[in-house]
């Protein structure tokens, strides 16, 4: 494979993917302002800390490196703080975006993969959630990401690029090997709370909303491992390397868990009784969200193989039990 520029290649899913890259044999280029990433976390040959938005730095990182690929991953992604800070996330996810794309494309980037999100339906009408569900983001992360969705369209109707959107559903687990693993801060995941509750790191899980309409009442949601995802984004990549159109895929495994069956089986991977603290429900928490993958899979030839639920919580214990700081160790 050419020489590939990650963005945000030091955050959760870049980082799996770069690493999933290199075994692959790519040439892998890292692009990260450490914000939330972290420089541990960072397995390529080449790093480079700064911006997305700094036209000058993009540039040159292209040019150097006659990379012709991207895989874009880097954004803020905290649906509460989006709703707090409108304004930060359409500044730092949409516009440093659009800022980084005209720079790619201008010294010659031609695929593009980016990252995207499930958010950007809202809540869907209809489970599974297929591609031409109609978009109804209910917070500002959604709704940045779909804008970045709509400029690519455009972008490739303009200029001589192709690029792929991945909207995913909820990512977890950890790399098999343990090298790798989630570590947010804040940790706002439902996995990694539980882990770190069964830890002793937080005396209580907070559990909101015990009445939906589900078999045992909690939210049910659907998990994709990190590997899964990562893969999914070097499918897409070498796609358009061979000619593939720019379209959108959703990456998900159709399959869905509820929060109490979260806990229940990290209750018995781990041996510890996980203290649980039931309130009301979030406001636009959908009953549950799962994935229509039929396009991946069928286009790609995209399979989830590390997406059952014991491979994650295994593989996320195995990161959270060595690495009870994360990254601080």
């Amino acid at each position: 494979m050419k020489p590939v520029l990650v963005t945000g290649g030091a955050g959760y899913i870049g980082s799996h993917t770069v690493q999933e890259l290199i075994k692959d044999g790519a040439l892998v280029v890292v692009l990260d302002n450490l914000s939330t990433g972290h420089l541990d976390a960072v397995h390529a040959r080449h790093f480079y800390e700064g911006d997305i938005a700094d036209t000058a730095l993009v540039e040159h990182i292209i040019k150097e490196h006659g990379i012709k690929s991207v895989i874009h991953f880097a954004a803020k992604s905290l649906v509460g703080e989006s709703l707090a800070k409108p304004e930060l996330y359409f500044y730092e996810n949409t516009v440093k975006s659009f800022m980084f794309f005209e720079a790619a494309v201008k010294a010659g980037v031609k695929h593009i993969v980016f990252s995207s999100t499930a958010a950007v339906y809202g809540i869907p009408p209809d489970i599974p959630i297929r591609e031409e569900t109609m978009l109804a983001p209910i917070n500002p992360y959604g709704d940045s990401k779909r804008m970045i969705e709509k400029y690519l369209e455009w972008m490739g109707k303009v200029h001589s690029i192709n690029w792929v959107a991945l909207r995913y559903f909820n990512a977890a687990g950890a790399s098999l090997d343990g090298s790798l693993g989630e570590d947010h801060r804040p940790e706002t995941h439902l996995i990694p709370l539980v882990l770190q509750t069964a830890l002793g790191l937080r005396e209580k899980l907070a559990v909101f909303g015990t009445d939906y309409k589900t078999a045992d009442g909690t939210c049910i949601r659907d998990y994709v491992h990190v590997i899964d995802l990562a893969n999914a984004h070097i499918l897409a990549l070498h796609a358009l390397e061979h000619g593939l159109q720019s379209g959108i895929f959703n990456v998900g495994t159709g399959k869905g868990y509820s929060v109490r069956e979260i806990i229940a089986k990290s209750q018995a991977l781990t041996g510890y009784k996980i203290a649980v603290e039931y309130g009301e429900r979030r406001a636009g928490d959908p009953p549950v969200l799962a994935a229509d993958s039929a396009a991946i899979k069928g286009i790609l030839g995209w399979e989830p193989g590390y997406s059952d639920l014991e491979t994650i919580l295994s593989s996320a214990w195995h990161w959270h039990s060595t690495h009870p700081k994360g990254y601080r160790l």
